[in-house]
């Protein structure tokens, strides 16, 4: 079974026309969460700078190992990249290397997965030295997967004088070294950048600094609060990763009568790829090592208990499962007048993390409605807990990452190395 939506809108001419595809597996898929309606790829092909053409639904027991959606379904696409005179294919799904390789062949045209996808987006969003470095691995690491037999100079290498590569050595084979040494070389110089924000946090630490960071999934609007709380003026658009950067800002509380430090921080998204997860620690630690999470949240959204799930997840990955939160429910003013809730601030327990309830605000920070209750919740954290400034901070001793055999990653505000 499977459905297909087509959509007559015609696209710039500098603008990709792509066929967007999501195979649902039954169970399996309803526990991955999956969007029967693509809107969120559709989303991440937008911000990529693709148009949807059109929707394919396929629904299968399992993948086929050959072209993932099967031949039948596979050329049924085919006759849409036809009709609508597609550039691209993208699936909702990872595809392993050998059914993208496949699937180019039946297709046309060039296929990628949602990682692929994510992927380019950070790479384009990414500003500062350090978040240019976190991509740069991340896609290094995927491309080491895709090394697959694709082209006619994948020939074995005869070797001897003037040829790369040992005798026999494949192309192949030398073009994995190269990545590989590429990837070497990108880590060394992260370790570096990554120096230079652990003295950062270490001082704040010792200053005694109050450490907030925002976390939210993607387009909830943690960039707009931002600004409306600190009057910066960080990037913030209605699109999916519009803030890469951790940018962080002074926020003086009237209510305690001291300044926190305040940071912004990249947003989460579903099946957010491990090795971009890997990637962006440096960027993500700043959750970690903060001392009060704020979860935006938009409320305006129909599967917003999915996506503070997801956020969840990653948090419990990144070892900030245990700090405390304050849940900020964003973009109430998007809320019809029976959505709207009847307290401004209240307590829930959440599914994940905490003993008890968790403080949850509704705010609007277009219109600034609920933002002196958030300050107040914000003081209120701090004062129960009392830093004592210390020349160390145990935080900062924790072990390499296995993977990576770095340093204690930190990242703060954007700047050159």
């Amino acid at each position: 079974m499977s459905s297909t939506q087509s959509h007559d809108a015609t696209p710039p001419s500098e603008a990709a026309r792509a066929i967007l595809v999501g195979v649902d597996f039954g169970r399996q898929s309803a526990k991955q969460g999956f969007d029967e309606s693509l809107d969120e790829l559709a989303l991440l092909a937008e911000s990529a700078g693709d148009t949807p053409v059109a929707k394919v639904i396929a629904r299968r027991q399992a993948p086929d190992a050959a072209l993932f959606v099967g031949s039948g379904k596979a050329d049924e696409i085919k006759l849409l990249v036809q009709a609508h005179q597609a550039h691209t294919v993208l699936f909702d799904q990872a595809i392993s290397p050998a059914q993208q390789r496949n699937l180019e062949r039946v297709l046309g045209v060039p296929v990628a997965d949602r990682t692929a996808l994510i992927l380019e987006i950070f790479a384009a969003r990414a500003q500062s030295h350090e978040g240019k470095l976190q991509v740069e691995l991340a896609r290094l690491q995927y491309l080491s997967t895709r090394l697959v037999r694709r082209w006619s100079h994948l020939e074995r290498q005869s070797g001897g004088i003037g040829m790369r590569g040992g005798p026999g050595e494949a192309q192949i084979e030398l073009d994995r070294r190269m990545i590989e040494d590429r990837i070497k070389k990108t880590k060394e110089r992260l370790k570096q950048v990554q120096r230079q924000r652990s003295t950062q946090r270490k001082a704040r630490a010792r200053n005694g600094v109050f450490k907030v960071s925002l976390v939210g999934y993607t387009n909830a609007g943690k960039s707009t609060l931002f600004n409306a709380l600190t009057k910066a003026r960080a990037y913030a658009a209605n699109q999916l990763f519009a803030t890469l950067d951790t940018t962080t800002r002074s926020l003086y509380l009237e209510q305690a009568g001291a300044s926190v430090s305040l940071s912004d921080t990249v947003g989460f998204i579903r099946d957010l790829p491990h090795k971009l997860v890997e990637a962006f620690r440096a960027t993500l630690q700043e959750a970690a090592d903060a001392d009060l999470l704020l979860h935006v949240v938009d409320a305006s959204s129909p599967v917003l208990d999915e996506q503070i799930a997801e956020v969840e997840r990653v948090l419990a990955e990144i070892g900030a499962a245990d700090v405390p939160q304050v849940l900020v429910y964003n973009k109430q003013d998007l809320l019809a007048d029976d959505q709207r809730p009847r307290e401004i601030v209240d307590a829930v327990l959440r599914a994940a993390g905490g003993t008890g309830p968790t403080p949850r605000v509704f705010v609007s920070s277009l219109d600034g409605s609920g933002l002196p209750e958030l300050r107040q919740l914000i003081a209120t954290a701090m004062q129960a807990q009392p830093l004592i400034p210390d020349e160390r901070d145990p935080r900062f001793d924790s072990d390499p990452s296995p993977e990576w055999d770095d340093g204690e990653p930190s990242s703060s505000d954007p700047s050159q190395p």
